[in-house]
């Protein structure tokens, strides 16, 4: 995978902002997902979801930290840690709401939070997923969010927020599959050249999540959760 690649990609795939194109997706046969599918879609058996999750992070990490799985109604811890890090498998509607994959039933994106983002950034997920659970369309859902930051329902990002995503069982959108094992930082809204990101030869790319009241900085890394190396066409 080339730079150019690779920098196209990383700006397509975080879990939160994964930009898109509909029409460029309906030109190229590709699927587009317009509405919902039934919920029984989007759900995992609870074993091989807890599985999942613990491959987004390296086993000294995610061996010891909570694991969140998805029920009928939203989020729930299924198996308690004590390093303070949650693991859990993210879906499609974590994406932006314009984003054409927001409904998509296959994705999964196993991703592991540090305790900062854990308390500050995992509630995100888990608002988002009640809603959206609860039967709200995706403008509705965008709705609730600004509402709910308005009100101060959702934490401030913390200081030192960052996520691992090493896992190469993951689906992250139909393009890319599990893409490539990579960190995230976040950060609250800052301009891109603070971290040198998006520059030429630059490792890191920033992401821009307005309506999460953040900016994410990702970095690519050579191995897979597993230990195992990452090739560059993956």
């Amino acid at each position: 995978m080339t730079r150019k690649t690779l920098k196209a990609t990383a700006l397509a795939i975080f879990v939160v902002v994964l930009f898109g194109d509909v029409a460029g997706q309906a030109q190229e046969g590709k699927a587009v997902y317009p509405t919902m599918a039934a919920p029984e879609q989007y759900m995992m058996e609870r074993g091989a979801e807890i599985a999942l999750a613990l491959t987004a992070a390296p086993k000294s990490i995610s061996g010891d930290a909570d694991v969140m799985v998805m029920g009928r109604h939203g989020y729930e811890t299924a198996v308690k840690g004590k390093n303070g890090f949650v693991c859990l498998v993210e879906r499609s509607w974590t994406a932006g709401i314009d984003d054409p994959e927001f409904w998509n039933p296959k994705l999964r994106a196993p991703i592991c939070f540090n305790p900062a983002a854990a308390r500050s950034v995992v509630p995100l997920t888990i608002k988002k997923t009640e809603l959206v659970l609860a039967g709200q369309s995706r403008l509705e859902m965008g709705e609730a969010m600004k509402a709910a930051f308005t009100k101060g329902e959702l934490p401030k990002l913390e200081p030192g927020a960052m996520c691992y995503m090493m896992s190469k069982q993951g689906y992250l959108n139909d393009r890319d599959g599990h893409w490539h094992p990579h960190l995230m930082f976040f950060e609250p809204l800052a301009e891109s050249g603070s971290w040198g990101a998006n520059l030429a030869e630059s490792p890191i790319y920033a992401l821009p999540a307005p309506d999460d009241h953040l900016t994410v900085f990702l970095v690519p890394i050579g191995r897979w959760s597993d230990g195992t190396a990452a090739t560059h066409d993956e």
